[in-house]
């Protein structure tokens, strides 16, 4: 059994107190980013190899293809467009090499298809909550034809009943296996 070093100890009467050790120093916030790298790195994570993806591809095949997955030492890569995929073909050798470079436990590339969902950009978010037929306040109030209950009124527009009714249909129909 070992004993505690000798700050930890103070005397007390006859015997000792085992105090708690002295917290570590504080560090700086870019120290624990620095630690944190290190340890992504130690690990081969993938959000290491996000981070060096831009060096690692260069530029033109960094924003046309993406690392998706790595299992096992296989590094999954989703290019944009057949033409992108072909490139990644190419230059597979060269990319390996560059990934191993930068300590990355990779033994091997795996290049695919891959297209990313692009998000088409609706306008404001609050012209659509305004437009929400669920808001009371602007579209007033009714009650439901179905459950007589007090309901929005565009609820009623777009549904013919208010929501909690909706909600009744549609799992009525799940229930039934019914499509929608």
């Amino acid at each position: 059994m070992g004993r505690a070093p000798k700050s930890q100890r103070r005397r007390f009467g006859k015997g000792e107190l085992l105090m708690p050790a002295p917290p570590e120093p504080a560090q700086s916030i870019r120290g624990c980013l620095d630690r944190l790298n290190q340890q992504w790195r130690q690990d081969g994570s993938m959000a290491a190899l996000w981070q060096d993806w831009p060096k690692l591809a260069g530029p033109s095949l960094a924003e046309h293809c993406r690392p998706l997955t790595l299992r096992q030492g296989v590094l999954s890569v989703g290019a944009s467009h057949p033409q992108w995929r072909q490139a990644l073909l190419y230059s597979k050798l060269q990319l390996l090499a560059a990934i191993r470079g930068a300590g990355h436990p990779v033994r091997d590339l795996r290049i695919l298809q891959h297209h990313t969902a692009r998000r088409t950009a609706h306008g404001d978010p609050l012209d659509e909550w305004n437009r929400h037929p669920s808001r009371s306040d602007v579209h007033g109030m009714a009650t439901c034809p179905r459950c007589g209950s007090p309901a929005p009124m565009g609820e009623m527009a777009y549904w013919g009943h208010c929501s909690f009714c909706r909600s009744a249909d549609l799992g009525a129909q799940v229930a039934n296996g019914a499509d929608q």
